[in-house]
């Protein structure tokens, strides 16, 4: 079989099948792990009771092919993706059947974003928690609006700052005219001028 059909066969079959399994669950690594490698020595023309020599790591294959690999999945991330999308669904989609049943069960009083694992969680909202730590709370972005959804010291919204929010501890808070912020280690000046609503206790 040429390397070609093998390529289809991976993409279209073998990383095509748990599709629907690893939108709804986290696979554990050891099954990751175990999948990639049968993956593997199928690409590299390994057969029962013999192994072929691996040429190329497999995350090399994974990578992109205008990057020098052969754009397979890692299933490990694709696992991951796909569960975030789960999440990415539940933020967008409030009066759906899963948020309602989540929400009622998990974050009542709060949102997706803030919610916690809770006490004795299915696997199905510990895999979809664990996405959101995973992939949301570390690379997702707040676009602000009217900013009555964000919060300004624990939400990802500053796109130029290092890890998308405040870093820097608050040396003081001077309430003057214009409402003077100062941050350690930068001079005194004005950010903006606040209204005595948006600084509240």
């Amino acid at each position: 079989m040429s390397y070609a059909a093998r390529e289809v066969l991976i993409k279209a079959v073998a990383q095509s099948i748990p599709t629907y399994v690893m939108s709804c669950f986290k696979l554990p690594d050891s099954l990751c792990d175990h999948i990639e490698s049968m993956i593997s020595k199928f690409w590299w023309g390994s057969k029962h009771g013999e192994r072929k020599i691996h040429w190329v790591a497999w995350k090399s294959l994974c990578k992109e092919k205008k990057e020098g690999g052969m754009g397979f999945r890692t299933i490990k991330e694709f696992n991951l993706a796909m569960l975030a999308k789960q999440g990415w669904r539940i933020l967008q989609n409030e009066e759906s059947l899963l948020t309602r049943c989540l929400k009622g069960r998990y974050f009542p009083r709060s949102n997706f974003l803030h919610a916690t694992l809770g006490y004795n969680p299915s696997y199905t909202w510990r895999s979809i928690f664990l996405a959101r730590l995973e992939i949301i709370d570390h690379a997702g972005l707040w676009k602000v609006g009217d900013g009555q959804s964000i919060k300004i010291w624990e939400d990802n919204w500053l796109p130029f700052q290092q890890g998308y929010k405040h870093n820097k501890l608050v040396k003081f808070l001077s309430l003057s005219i214009n409402h003077q912020i100062a941050l350690c280690g930068e001079p005194t000046k004005p950010v903006s001028s606040l209204s005595g609503q948006l600084i509240s206790s």
